[in-house]
């Protein structure tokens, strides 16, 4: 595909669908051209989510253990794919797909043979995925506006077989603490690996907090801002190409592997005052508002207002103002065997 090929009937019929609460009952998709258009433009969208997950999980010093790896859900398998890529095929043994549409099912297959033929990318069969089979990860992307009870319950099914769970969703606030009753749920089975820095329960989900949400924003490639055809599918589909909100869930039953202790991750972006900055921060201790004054730390401060990395620190504070930090990108040293 290039953008010459887009077909931007095709897209904007997506596109309508997309903006829905549910998709259409016939499906988003009506022939191969449509996932082909879809995986070039707004699948690459998805996989930046992902590539800023992988970054996150590099943070952590986490990967998946391999076996099975199950795209539920699968779309144009962008997001197996931007797995596969990250962690390597030879983590794997084999890669199954499985969607509501057949022929998101055949394209995501055809899609991931031509990148990793070794993994001998499959469609899930209805037996394995009614099986005991144990499957090593799990992937999960943009689906939890879709699912309906049998829908649920399939999933939840699927992730008590799997040794870990990958879940990408958009970072709207609905779907985001849906997101995260999700979490608590499996907290009782699986280490919470990441956004989250701890095993409590999530507090944005606790009484008073009714108005947050767990997102986070992943950098576009800078190159888009420069290309032209990029810029206008911006316009066409009427999305800000510099937002690219988001939420994810990391589990693994391993319990090895913990964190240096102490961590913290930021909710959302920072704001940035002339004096000071301010951030929702979420540690063991629940959600709370901190500042970083610019004459503490400047350094800091102008960080927190430009970085696209994940944002980990543990902090060094006084109260709810933050006197320094150290990255987690940094404390490698401290992590657990």
């Amino acid at each position: 595909m290039t953008w010459e090929q887009i077909d931007w009937t095709s897209l904007d019929r997506l596109r309508r669908g997309f903006l829905g609460s549910n998709a259409p009952d016939e499906g988003y998709w009506t022939c191969a051209a449509d996932l082909a258009n879809y995986d070039f433009t707004y699948g690459e969208r998805i996989g930046w989510k992902w590539d800023a997950v992988f970054e996150e999980l590099r943070q952590r010093g986490w990967s998946p253990e391999g076996g099975t790896l199950l795209d539920w859900g699968c779309g144009s398998g962008v997001a197996a794919r931007r797995v596969v890529r990250n962690f390597g095929p030879e983590r794997f043994r084999s890669l199954l797909v499985w969607d509501h549409s057949p022929i998101a099912c055949t394209f995501a297959v055809r899609a991931a043979a031509a990148e990793y033929p070794s993994l001998r990318p499959a469609i899930a069969s209805a037996g394995f995925l009614r099986s005991d089979e144990p499957i090593g990860l799990l992937v999960v992307s943009h689906v939890l506006n879709e699912l309906d009870l049998p829908g649920r319950a399939a999933l939840r099914a699927l992730a008590l077989r799997s040794a870990a769970v990958l879940w990408v969703e958009p970072g709207s606030k609905e779907i985001s603490r849906a997101l995260g009753g999700w979490r608590d749920d499996l907290a009782a089975v699986f280490r919470v690996v990441a956004p989250c820095t701890h095993q409590n329960p999530c507090p944005i989900l606790g009484p008073g907090n009714e108005t947050h949400w767990c997102h986070h924003f992943a950098p576009p490639p800078a190159h888009i801002f420069v290309d032209r055809d990029w810029m206008q599918f911006g316009r066409r589909a009427g999305i800000d190409l510099r937002s690219l909100p988001y939420s994810f869930l990391a589990l693994d039953r391993r319990l090895a592997g913990h964190p240096p202790p102490g961590l913290s991750r930021v909710i959302g972006r920072p704001e940035t005052f002339k004096p000071y900055v301010r951030l929702l921060n979420c540690d063991a201790r629940g959600l709370e508002e901190l500042t970083v004054q610019k004459r503490d730390d400047p350094a800091l401060y102008k960080e927190l207002g430009r970085t696209k990395a994940p944002l980990v620190y543990r902090w060094r504070r006084e109260g709810t103002k933050i006197q320094g930090a150290d990255r987690a990108r940094d404390l490698d040293s401290e992590r657990g065997a």
